[in-house]
């Protein structure tokens, strides 16, 4: 069985997609799993395991109309028995659909775009299943088990995403930390980023974090995405003696930074969840999303504790807002919460 999964982006969500990707790759009837992403995300499928066939399409690039048509022409030359759409967007169910049938999607009670329904056969979830993890495993169940219109009688686990180097196409950049000069140093990454503006926290609270982290010995390293949040992070560092990421690191060298840091600090973004992934500790803060739909969470039998949530819990939230007129989410979080436990590990 060939199988197609679209997820096309954003970053996090497709680490929230890996369980998923295990459990068809786990299949012994599945002989082929190929993956549709936006090729502004295609760097972060270097972390797929390497028998996974990965496709781009430039949905953002000069000339989208045609890049779209030939990723559909080349997937339809390569047949499929079932196609998954993982992102539950019109788009993708219409690029879904246009590469073949069936198609399996997401829920209609969980779809944002409700029209991306007409194209897909909708997977019900179980009243249990609030974890993206969960409901990215139904979807990728159903071609397997219960019709999908029809609701599960129980709840499939949440599954940590996991991923395995060296089951990768990535190159530990084992000279990394020698030539920022972090080597053999007691590393916290602090992610300003915020994806939303409503999920970023006060510059304030950072420099409390990164005071309390020099005054203990260890190192705070202030990492980005974008140059906005570049100009933040080093003006940040500069504020409190601290590091800051002066280039945009490959996923390569990103692994390495993770792996050698002792946690990372930032909200519900794709980075985060990448460290989580590497296993790496993380603490994250929460107030316009929710941590019980996207938070990293350990599992306790094999890892113990080695993710932390730091709720603030506001009267109007989780509200989903990407922007708000009155808020008061991050300005609820106290940097102590956060600073308390990076002294306990």
């Amino acid at each position: 069985m060939k199988i197609l999964i679209v997820k096309l982006s954003a970053f996090g969500d497709i680490i929230h997609a890996l369980p998923a990707l295990d459990d068809l790759l786990s299949r012994p009837e599945v002989t082929e799993v190929h993956w549709l992403v936006d090729a502004r995300y295609a760097f972060v499928t270097e972390i797929f395991p390497q028998s996974v066939t990965v496709h781009h399409v430039a949905m953002k690039g000069k000339q989208p109309l045609t890049s779209v048509w030939q990723a559909i022409r080349q997937l339809r030359n390569t047949g499929f028995d079932v196609i998954l759409d993982l992102q539950g967007l019109l788009k993708s169910a219409l690029l879904a659909r246009a590469v073949g049938s069936p198609v399996y999607g997401i829920d209609k009670k969980q779809l944002r775009e409700k029209a991306s329904a007409w194209l897909t056969q909708p997977v019900k979830f179980h009243h249990d299943e609030k974890h993206v993890v969960q409901q990215y495993r139904r979807v990728a169940m159903a071609p397997f088990t219960h019709p999908p219109g029809q609701t599960p009688a129980s709840a499939l686990a949440y599954k940590p995403p996991c991923i395995d180097i060296a089951q990768t196409g990535i190159s530990m950049d084992t000279n990394l930390l020698s030539r920022l000069e972090l080597a053999d140093k007691a590393l916290v990454i602090l992610h300003t980023a915020g994806g939303w503006k409503t999920k970023k926290l006060p510059e304030r609270s950072w420099l409390a974090i990164a005071d309390s982290l020099i005054a203990s010995g260890k190192i705070p390293v202030f990492s980005w995405g974008t140059q906005d949040e570049k100009s933040l992070a080093v003006s940040l560092a500069e504020q409190c003696n601290g590091f800051a990421l002066l280039e945009r690191l490959n996923m390569s060298a990103l692994c390495t930074l993770l792996k050698g840091a002792r946690a990372v600090v930032g909200a519900d973004t794709g980075l985060l969840h990448l460290a989580a992934a590497l296993g790496t500790p993380t603490i994250t803060f929460w107030g316009p999303s929710a941590s019980w739909r996207s938070a990293p969470f350990t599992d306790a039998e094999t890892q113990g504790d080695l993710h932390w949530h730091i709720e603030s819990n506001p009267a109007c939230g989780p509200c989903f807002k990407r922007s708000c007129d009155q808020f008061i989410c991050m300005d609820a979080i106290d940097p102590e919460s956060i600073t308390r436990i990076l002294h306990e590990l």
